[in-house]
This record gives structure tokens, C-alpha cells and sequence, in this order.
């Protein structure tokens, strides 16, 4: 097994105020291994989001990485660098990919000397050097008349082609790992086939390691080698793709996967999860799932089930009491309440 590119251990972020904390992320640890890709999924709110800029401690204040977290790049434990060597680190070593291209770009710089930017900074280059980095990484990106584009401003480009430059952006120093946050969200279903294409052929060219996140389980089948689960700050479930959509082992990941809408199934009433995601104000005692989970017993109301330390887990107690799994439970507790 290769040893892992990026390590994460105990992070927790919380949001600080006069009501008390807000705990976004807390206790999350994984490990990313070198070419490979890891989803993490999950409602909005669950913290994924915020687990990727806290890889890059993109916190700012009121938010802070507490102490006792550790985000292990290779060997450097990037909790204990100082802000300049972040720097050093940021679209060089890890780059990140957000949600809303439009929003990242800056309208007033051209496409190219947006790109060129981090080349400089980085690699020490020249302005012709760096031009042509621009232009290279755009043709690589399946930018039209590269040479050209280059000049453009993001107005000009349209969302898939603004999402193709912010992907061009955050390979342009090579890095070793990608953080990419819902990249496709805001495109139709053909740019965003033509986007996971672009992202797994520019991988297997490129070797990086990538996370991708996603509320989209469809998604997260089609480009991740393995997937966490995220409810409420925490991991709740972790294993290969595979694994996780042939036999989910947390009640939350089979919701998930209840929910999925089947093109082949006669029309009927969705299923849903009931409920929403508690406010991370005031995380639910002991099982932060069990409100709105099927097969809650006393047990789940009263101590906190652990996430095991092996490849593929569960944070629940129906991994030492299967019995309780009961089917039909889903229905009774109501989970078909959406109409199709």
C-alpha cells in the first residue's frame, strides 16, 4: 500500500461566538494515497466543505482548527508551518477547486494572467514562461483557440469553460493533490459528464491524488475509488465505492442510497430521510444520526457509537447488533413522504 500523500487526524473546526461554539467539523480524520481519489459525501451542512478549506487552514476567525488537530502534507504537519510557508504550499503542493468558478475568478484580470499568477508566484517564472503556462494549461483543459482565449475575461467564457479555467488555475504548478469542492454543481448534467471526464484523464495524465466532494452519490460512483460518509462533522461510513453502494453499513449511507431517484421504478412517492441536519450549534447526544435513523434504540440515545480504525467501517451500533436491522423500518418510520 502506498504511503498516503495527505493525512488527516482529529480535525476539528469550530466556528466561535457569544452562544458558543459551532462545531462544523469534528473529530474527521482520513488518509488520501497518491493517484487515487476520495469522495466525500454528504448533505449540505455536514462539513465537507469546510474540511477542505481546512486542509489549506482557509479558517478565518471566528473559525479555528482547534488544537490537537493535525493535517500531515507527506511528512510536514502543515498545523505547525507559519503562514508563509502555507503560502508555499497553497496551488503549489495543494490546489482547490470551488464551487462557484464565477465567484472565484477575478472579473477584472484575464483568464491568462490569472493562471500566469500562480506560476510566477510559484515557479519563479518569467512573464513569456508563464504566458505560455497559460496557454498550455487551457489547451489541456480543452479550452478553444488556447492562444486566444487566454486573452479573454471570465465574462466571456461560459460556466463549463470558466470551471475548465478553474481547473487549468489549480494544475498549472502540477500539484501533488487536488481539493475539488463540488465542481460541477452549477452545471447541466452535459457539461458536467464532459467536467468528470476532464478530471479523471487529467489525473491518470498527471498522477495527482484528488478529493472530490459531493452531495450527488452518482457523482461520487462515477470518479472516486473510495468514499466517506459525512453527517454532522463527523465521518459516519468509509470503504471502497464498491463496498459502500453494494452494502452500506450506516443507516445514513442507506437513506442516501433510498433516496436516488431510478428511472426504472413505476411512479411512486420518493423515498426520503426524514428530518434535516441538526444545527452544528447543538449536535444531537450520543448517536448525532439517531432523530431521524429507522432503527434507533436506547443504546443510540445514550452513548456515542466509535468509527473502528480498519478500511471499511460503520460509526454504529448495528455493526455488534445486525439483528436490530429489521426491513420494512424505513417505511414505518416514514421515509416516503415526497411526492415524485
Amino acid at each position: 500500500m502506498s504511503e498516503a500523500v495527505l493525512r488527516i487526524e482529529n480535525l476539528r473546526t469550530y466556528f466561535h461566538s457569544t452562544d458558543g461554539p459551532v462545531r462544523a467539523v469534528d473529530g474527521v480524520s482520513f488518509e488520501l494515497r497518491p493517484g487515487e481519489t476520495l469522495g466525500i459525501v454528504g448533505e449540505s451542512g455536514c462539513g465537507k466543505s469546510i474540511t477542505c478549506l481546512s486542509v489549506l487552514r482557509l479558517i478565518d476567525p471566528p473559525g479555528r482548527i482547534e488544537p490537537g488537530s493535525a493535517i500531515w502534507l507527506r511528512d510536514r504537519n502543515l498545523m505547525n508551518e507559519p503562514e508563509a510557508a502555507l503560502r508555499q504550499v497553497r496551488g503549489n503542493q495543494v490546489s482547490m477547486i470551488f464551487q462557484e468558478p464565477l465567484s472565484s475568478l477575478n472579473p477584472v484580470w484575464t483568464i491568462g494572467e490569472q493562471i500566469a499568477e500562480a506560476v510566477r508566484l510559484h515557479r519563479k517564472a518569467g512573464s513569456a514562461e508563464a504566458r505560455a503556462r497559460a496557454v498550455e494549461m487551457l489547451r489541456l483543459v480543452g479550452i478553444p483557440d488556447p492562444e486566444q482565449s487566454v486573452n479573454s475575461y471570465p465574462h466571456q467564457f461560459s460556466g463549463g469553460m470558466r470551471q475548465r479555467a478553474m481547473i487549468a488555475m489549480a494544475l498549472a504548478c502540477d500539484p501533488a493533490v487536488l481539493l475539488a469542492d463540488e465542481p460541477t454543481t452549477a452545471l447541466d448534467v452535459t457539461i458536467q459528464a464532459q467536467i468528470l471526464e476532464l478530471l479523471a484523464n487529467l489525473q491518470r495524465t498527471l498522477g495527482m491524488a484528488m478529493i472530490f466532494v459531493s452531495h450527488d452519490l452518482g457523482v461520487i460512483a462515477e470518479i472516486a475509488d473510495r468514499v466517506i460518509v459525512m453527517y454532522a462533522g463527523q465521518v459516519v461510513e468509509r470503504g471502497t465505492t464498491d463496498e459502500l453502494f453494494r452494502d452500506p453499513k450506516h443507516p445514513y449511507t442507506e437513506g442516501l442510497l433510498r433516496s436516488i431517484p431510478r428511472v426504472t421504478q413505476k411512479l411512486r412517492r420518493l423515498a426520503v430521510i426524514p428530518g434535516s441536519v441538526p444545527s452544528p450549534r447543538s449536535w444531537p447526544p450520543a448517536c448525532r444520526f439517531h432523530p431521524r435513523c429507522p432503527y434507533a434504540w436506547e443504546r443510540c440515545r445514550s452513548e456515542a457509537p466509535p468509527l473502528a480504525a480498519h478500511e471499511r467501517a460503520g460509526r454504529c451500533w448495528l455493526d455488534s447488533e445486525p439483528e436490530r436491522r429489521v426491513a420494512g423500518a424505513w417505511d414505518a418510520l416514514g421515509g416516503r413522504e415526497a411526492q415524485a
